[in-house]
């Protein structure tokens, strides 16, 4: 058996009052990365910047970045990195912004390299030697603040690429739960099941290890239990402090056992028709889990942890109590003609996709392909 690797940040700092660690940094200049305008409305932007500067730092910020970031929107944020010379970047936000904040900084490092270059696992050279990075997230859900992984977007080939280095894990994970606290209902949700998909990938990844699966399972339970307050009451504090460590705690599992089908799947029909990370991976859930029971018992485990007899069923109903759909179909922006179109290309590409090198059962672009097509219809697997 070859030797394995656990990794995570540095530091974790979680809990309420977290934020306020930034006023420990020491450095001349940090740049923040951030999404649309919630950070600055919410005044987390302008907290930021002011306990940066009261630290000594001059500030600098980049803003804009869009919920599935763009090489472009990637290229641009370097370019104003290279200009300013940050020591810090600090990505503050979504997702999307820590991800793209992340692939900035690799670019900043590294001026002469192109997207292309760093798309195999762990091509992206040795960073730090300019910066380094902090990770704070907004949402209960991506744990991109803890994981070696990126996924930026390709407009032109309406392709999502995930990018994995270990270099790109942040040196500082800051989790606060005051900033989740002011999501809406919807994101909440499908934020929440990007965490449960996270989780319930690593426990079954044929990575899955003895490190991993006890982080994996206890974000399981942390889910199952508080997702359904925080959505109901998003001013339930406790709900939101044991959702947004779930988040950073299945990133843990993940990040060192891989994940499966349903991110490689999600990646790119979200990719090709502009679905939010975690709505698709919630539809797409209980149909791969259905798919993989087949090949392992680890499924059956889970079910004996939440008391449950079908866990296929009891993901189904916890999107009902979401307000999710359970089918493609019902989503506007799928519409059937282009999915019918691009069906066998999107097949093709989720097969090569990272993710589904560890996924407990062995697959095929047909099978993808069939799961696809159950999933728009809301068909039963039955393969």
């Amino acid at each position: 058996m070859s030797y394995q690797a656990f990794r995570i940040p540095n530091n974790i700092l979680f809990g309420e009052g977290a934020f306020e660690y930034l006023g420990t940094l020491k450095g001349e200049r940090a740049v923040i990365v951030t999404g649309g305008s919630s950070m600055k409305r919410l005044g987390f932007l302008d907290k930021a910047k002011e306990i940066l500067e009261k630290a000594g730092m001059e500030v600098e910020i980049i803003e804009g970045v869009e919920p599935n970031p763009s090489i472009g929107t990637v290229n641009r944020g370097a370019e104003k990195m290279r200009q300013f010379k940050p020591d810090w970047i600090i990505a503050l936000g979504g997702g999307s912004a820590l991800d793209a904040a992340k692939i900035m900084w690799v670019f900043y490092e590294y001026p002469e390299l192109k997207f292309e270059d760093i798309l195999e696992i762990n091509s992206i050279p040795t960073l730090r030697k300019k910066a380094q990075f902090v990770a704070i997230p907004s949402t209960s859900g991506t744990a991109s603040e803890i994981t070696a992984a990126s996924v930026i977007t390709d407009t032109k080939k309406h392709i999502k690429y995930p990018i994995i280095s270990q270099e790109i894990i942040p040196d500082i994970a800051i989790v606060d739960p005051a900033l989740p606290a002011k999501m809406p209902p919807h994101i909440t949700a499908n934020t929440g099941m990007d965490v449960l998909t996270h989780a319930i990938e690593s426990y079954v990844s044929t990575g899955a290890n003895s490190y991993t699966s006890p982080l994996a399972m206890e974000a399981i339970k942390l889910v199952f239990e508080y997702l359904p307050r925080a959505y109901k009451d998003g001013n339930d504090m406790e709900a939101r402090y044991h959702m947004h460590n779930a988040s950073t705690i299945a990133g843990m599992a993940f990040n060192n056992s891989f994940l499966g089908l349903v991110h490689s799947l999600a990646h790119k029909i979200g990719g090709m028709f502009g679905i939010t990370h975690g709505l698709a991976n919630a539809i797409l859930l209980p149909y791969i889990c259905k798919y993989n029971m087949k090949n392992t018992d680890r499924y059956a485990e889970i079910e004996k942890v939440l008391g449950v007899s079908d866990l296929v069923e009891t993901l189904k109903e916890f999107n009902r109590k979401l307000d999710i759909p359970l089918n493609f179909a019902a989503l506007e922006e799928v519409q059937r003609e282009k999915f019918e179109e691009v069906l066998s290309k999107m097949s093709e590409n989720a097969y090569k996709d990272p993710c589904t090198l560890t996924n407990p059962r062995p697959t095929s672009p047909e099978d993808i392909e069939k799961i696809y097509r159950y999933a728009f219809e809301g068909k039963d697997i039955d393969f």
